[in-house]
């Protein structure tokens, strides 16, 4: 099989030079994305007033919810497409990309319809302010209106990084970024269209970036190489994405759940806390962004080198992975919290919101690596197959454990310092048992070798 220039070969040659090609685009496109979704929160406040800015972020919460289901699929395809090009299997290879580009776009049609007409009573439900219902309503309906061509873009982008090519994502998705940021100043500026013209120039913007993914495929060559005609759902193929990808899925909504949970809890210590706490989350988004780009790297090289029978490189592929998300949570963890004065100052003024603020980026950034260190984990058992394991550990281990402290310890010493210790602990706990388990799965592989051996 011949390799573009744009494609990484995962199964051969000294790992660290690639892994960095492989994952620091990734890291920029996160963190490009999390500054393009700040800049609409600029505008929309600046420019549309603080309801505006109260609907949009009314909805991050569920948009969050009902979404990460079926973006967790985007996994299950990301791991077939690479397993199958790491074994050479051409024809596996075009099945699952066909199959796994109709499966984003049906289960977008299917969103888009739930979100519009479900969404709002939900957000009725979550008891939002009667003064920011009706934009909040009218923002959503718009945005689930897009849901096909998000989709299109997850699923897309996860194809092509199933074989190495993170690259070209990241031109997509700073092009839709900088479209989406004139839009927004048109829209909300020039047209004074409030959350409507955020949620336009967003749904937009992703139409570009899902247009542009579309383009790029149907001009590879090989098995990748995307065809109208081809686009079907087999029905095995459909079965292992879903398999791979529906506890991803799962584990993303739950941890949604348990996040809402968590919140109310830094309620309950009023409006500086809850403030503090919103400026200290968004400094730790960009660190977590960075270092959830070891976690896909880990499930790409993983997934191919799998798929060729290269059971020996599997494990430099988790040690390479875990040393540099160790590097980058601990240099990036440790500037936040250093740094931590001014970056909260960017986000509030008041002394007591940054005091707060510095109060969780001392507990959570300084041991964020451990963070890294166990979603690292993760893509190594999803990319050896494994992927009910990995949901169920963390599930119990991070949202569990969480929960049983905050009714437990939290209840006896009620302070914020001992609901963010929560989070290390968890880490711990959760990582110490998801590397058993690749130790138990380790050995297996290797009884699998001798007996291929023999």
């Amino acid at each position: 099989m011949k390799r573009k220039s744009y494609e990484i070969d995962m199964c051969s040659g000294a790992l660290f030079p690639k892994i960095l090609l492989f994952s620091i685009p990734l890291m920029i496109s996160s963190i490009l994305q999390l500054l393009f979704n700040a800049a609409d929160m600029v505008v929309v406040g600046r420019f549309a007033g603080s309801t505006a800015l109260a609907a949009v972020g009314a909805n991050a919460s569920l948009i969050n919810l009902l979404t990460n289901l079926f973006i967790g699929f985007s996994v299950g395809a990301n791991v077939l497409v690479a397993r199958f090009y790491g074994a050479k299997r051409e024809r596996e290879i075009s099945e699952t990309v066909h199959s796994a580009v109709l499966l984003g776009l049906v289960c977008g049609l299917g969103l888009m319809v739930f979100g519009m007409i479900v969404a709002p009573q939900i957000l009725v439900v979550m008891g939002t302010p009667a003064d920011v219902l009706d934009q909040a309503v009218l923002y959503i309906r718009i945005y689930f209106a897009g849901m096909p061509v998000i989709l299109l873009y997850n699923f897309g982008s996860s194809i092509l990084r199933a074989v190495g090519d993170t690259q070209r994502p990241l031109y997509y998705l700073l092009a839709a970024g900088v479209i989406n940021i004139c839009l927004n100043l048109i829209f909300v500026i020039g047209f004074r269209l409030g959350v409507a013209g955020v949620a336009l120039a967003t749904v937009i913007s992703q139409m570009v970036s899902a247009g542009l993914i579309l383009r790029c495929m149907t001009k590879m060559e090989g098995g990748c190489r995307l065809e109208r005609r081809k686009l079907c759902l087999k029905k095995e193929k459909v079965l292992q994405i879903i398999r791979i990808g529906l506890p991803a899925g799962l584990q993303g909504t739950v941890f949604s759940l348990s996040n809402v949970l968590i919140q109310s809890s830094v309620n309950s210590f009023g409006s500086v806390a809850m403030a503090g706490n919103t400026a200290a989350s968004n400094i730790e988004g960009f660190i977590y962004m960075a270092m959830n780009s070891y976690h896909q790297t880990a499930l790409s090289f993983t997934s191919q080198n799998f798929g060729a029978g290269n059971y020996k490189r599997i494990g430099k592929v988790l040690l390479e992975c875990l040393a540099m998300v160790t590097a980058v949570g601990l240099v990036m963890g440790w500037a936040a919290y250093l740094f931590g004065n001014q970056l909260l100052g960017v986000y509030s003024s008041d002394p007591k919101v940054i005091q707060v603020g510095l109060l969780r980026l001392s507990v959570i950034c300084t041991t964020y690596c451990l963070c890294g260190i166990m979603d690292v984990m993760v893509g190594e058992l999803r990319g050896l197959g494994y992927a009910v394991l990995p949901m169920i550990v963390s599930l119990l281990g991070a949202c569990g454990f969480r929960i049983l402290w905050i009714f437990t310890i939290f209840q006896s010493y009620h302070t914020l310092l001992s609901l963010y210790i929560s989070y290390p602990v968890s880490w711990v706990l959760t990582g110490t048992v998801h590397l058993i388990c690749y130790f138990v799965i380790r050995k297996k592989l290797s009884r699998r070798m001798l007996e291929r051996a023999g």
